[in-house]
């Protein structure tokens, strides 16, 4: 009788292959949720505010459909090494991309709060942290679709420049003195400062992901 392994292994290969794509499309609507929270930050545009609570529900979806399929795909049969290592990074590289989409929708909501009030000083620096971040994490997805190994190194470099920017900004506005008015928006927009450095920190971690997949575990 003639082996059904081979057929097994074909169905897993175009399992994996669609998986990819799914991770992929999870990325591209975590980077609209992205671009759309710096719209509502920084431009004030209440219909981005609306949108990315939308898009929360769908990155959601995403996430829970990629992890059941990776534990699915796992029990299935013994997958080889870079199978393996395919499986075990996608289903940590979602998480990564679940909590950039929550922050995102976290900024959408600072936004609201912080209407009411005059922008900061250090609005245009954070809007440049908020680009950078948005940088990491487009490049991030761009070394997963190619399978690039040195993404996680070039992540890395870019990260440093938004923690500096962080310390930074985090100095200017807990030192502030003879403040007048409302403390509201500057604590608001330490949280939105700290959320930009999470999101940056996730996206290192993507690339950290698809070393692994490439390489395998460091020795």
């Amino acid at each position: 009788m003639q082996s059904q392994y081979p057929l097994e292994l074909n169905y897993f290969r175009r399992a994996l292959k669609e998986l990819e794509q799914d991770v992929l499309r999870m990325g591209t609507l975590v980077e609209d949720s992205f671009r759309l929270s710096h719209r509502a930050l920084f431009e004030q545009n209440f219909d981005a505010i609306e949108k990315v609570s939308l898009l929360d529900k769908r990155i959601d979806r995403y996430y829970r459909q990629i992890e059941n399929e990776c534990s699915r795909l796992m029990s299935m049969q013994s997958p080889v090494a870079q199978d393996l290592r395919f499986l075990s990074a996608y289903m940590q590289l979602v998480r990564d991309l679940e909590r950039i989409g929550d922050y995102s929708k976290d900024l959408a909501e600072i936004a609201v709060r912080s209407f009411a009030y005059p922008p900061l000083d250090c609005l245009k620096e954070i809007e440049q942290m908020s680009l950078h971040a948005q940088l990491m994490l487009a490049r991030s997805l761009v070394g997963l679709a190619d399978l690039d190994s040195e993404i996680g190194n070039q992540l890395k470099t870019l990260d440093d420049t938004v923690d500096d920017a962080y310390s930074r900004i985090y100095n200017n506005l807990a030192f502030q003195q003879d403040i007048q008015g409302y403390v509201e928006p500057i604590l608001l927009m330490g949280l939105t400062i700290r959320y930009l450095e999470r999101m940056a920190d996730h996206a290192t971690n993507i690339g950290k992901r698809v070393s692994f997949i490439v390489n395998g575990p460091k020795k």
